[in-house]
């Protein structure tokens, strides 16, 4: 019994682990922009 709590314990932290790592990394890293955006130059006479 004993070494059955313990083999759920360690699914269960595996489990916990990788879900906060993909939240994290689909919150955090992926959110980053690659590139500096440029303003668009706008067109026609400007005063």
């Amino acid at each position: 019994m004993e070494t059955f709590l313990e083999l759920l314990r360690e699914i269960l932290k595996g489990i916990v682990r990788e879900t906060s790592a993909f939240i994290f990394r689909k919150n955090i890293l992926e959110h980053k922009k690659t590139t500096p955006r440029r303003h668009k130059h706008k067109g026609g006479s400007q005063k």
